[in-house]
Formats: structure tokens, sequence, C-alpha cells
């Protein structure tokens, strides 16, 4: 069964980044990406790759970030 941890701080964010483990993103309680990894992260917004053309930009303060693991 997968489990899924919630990402608040940098570090989070950073060990996520780390170890390439897939994400969900929640906005407004709906879910809005899922499953690719961060690329890149600042305290205002987190980047997230799906596939080679398929980045998406997500606002910290709006959203909700998981790391799914297995």
């Amino acid at each position: 069964m997968a489990q899924n941890r919630r990402l608040l701080t940098d570090q989070d964010f950073q060990e996520a980044m780390d170890r390439q483990r897939r994400i969900r993103v929640f906005e407004q309680d709906h879910v809005v990406d899922f499953g690719g990894i961060i690329v890149r992260f600042t305290e205002d917004t987190v980047v997230i790759q799906a596939g080679v053309g398929d980045v998406a930009y997500h606002s910290r303060s709006a959203c909700e970030f998981f790391e799914m693991r297995k």
C-alpha cells in the first residue's frame, strides 16, 4: 500500500528531490498534478516534471505537496 508524506519544509522538498520520489499536488482539495518528480523549488514555487515536455509550476502557498512512497 502506498504511503503519503506531506512536504512542508525546505528539507522535506530537498529530500524528495534527492530521492526522486513521485509527488502528488493538491490545490483547493483537488488533485492538480500526480506522478512527477521535483526538479527545483524556491520559497514560492515548486517545479515538477513528469516527462520530457511536461513541466508544471506550483505555488507553495496555494498547494499541498505529498511524497508518495511504496
